[in-house]
């Protein structure tokens, strides 16, 4: 199986690459962040909860997330040919409780493709959203606080996956398709060595 995290920024595009990812690799797409805001929509316990850390600019704590993943993970990794997870993991942590749910299924991530922008074209792009999907967290101090916390974490997730090799950086500016290409280059190569 094909299992890959991609991460970066908030803001760099993480949901758009992965969905296409999804598309043309037959990857179950998991998105911790909708999977999240579908929680929150239904008003599940969870969703509650997780609402009051998402509207802070905070984590949802650990063990909440990991609950979540298995159990879709349980549903649908056989489905397809493998999963991208978007957005997770994002601490050392989360990296480690990820591998052992993975472990446990005899699966383990192939790769780790993080996206590179600038923080000033980050801010951009989230303020830009902001205006059409009226997300919460796509405010200008929450999206400071965002990325705050997600420079605190992403060297040591990085470097997780640096110590296996799987870590490979992705120039995060361009097009949509530009972006893309460059994803699927890497891909292509993985799949074929």
């Amino acid at each position: 199986m094909l299992n890959i995290v991609i991460c970066g920024a908030p803001g760099s595009g993480k949901g758009t690459q992965s969905k296409l990812i999804a598309e043309k690799y037959n990857l179950k797409h998991l998105s911790t962040g909708d999977m999240l805001r579908n929680e929150i929509k239904l008003q599940t316990e969870i969703g509650k909860k997780a609402e009051e850390f998402i509207s802070r600019g905070q984590l949802v704590p650990d063990e909440m997330i990991i609950a979540m993943l298995d159990h879709v993970l349980d549903k649908e990794m056989y489905h397809y040919k493998g999963i991208i997870l978007d957005g997770f993991p994002r601490t050392y942590a989360q990296a480690e409780a990820l591998e052992k749910l993975l472990k446990k299924r005899n699966e383990e991530i192939s790769l780790l493709l993080d996206l590179k922008v600038n923080d000033e074209e980050l801010i951009s792009r989230l303020l830009k959203r902001a205006e059409i999907s009226n997300r919460s967290d796509d405010k200008l101090d929450v999206i400071r606080k965002r990325l705050e916390i997600y420079y605190q974490n992403a060297d040591e997730v990085n470097n997780f996956y640096k110590k296996t090799n799987k870590y490979v950086a992705i120039e995060g500016i361009g097009t949509v398709e530009e972006i893309f290409s460059r994803i699927s280059q890497i891909i292509d190569s993985k799949i074929n060595s």
